[in-house]
């Protein structure tokens, strides 16, 4: 699938109902993921910085093809330990 400006700020929704109820891990497996855009890569940051501000981690694993090479041009690969 993808996560790209048509379906973003569904995920931003999901988010902020996710981080409400302060977990103290949120695992977000990207493997079926094949193509990523900048709304779903803000959307991703979005959730890792909410889970920090509430005290809890993000494990985000299973990037590959597109959305990998993505989080690597950003650099994010560093901050989502891919």
């Amino acid at each position: 699938g993808s996560l790209d400006i048509n379906n973003a700020s569904q995920l931003a929704e999901e988010i902020d109902r996710l981080v409400a109820l302060k977990p103290a891990k949120v695992i977000v497996d990207l493997s079926p993921l094949d193509l990523i855009d900048s709304s779903g890569v803000a959307a991703l940051v979005k959730l890792y910085k909410n889970m920090r501000a509430v005290g809890g981690a993000l494990v985000v694993s299973g990037a590959r093809d597109q959305p990998l090479a993505i989080f690597k041009l950003l650099r994010m690969d560093k901050v989502f330990n891919l």
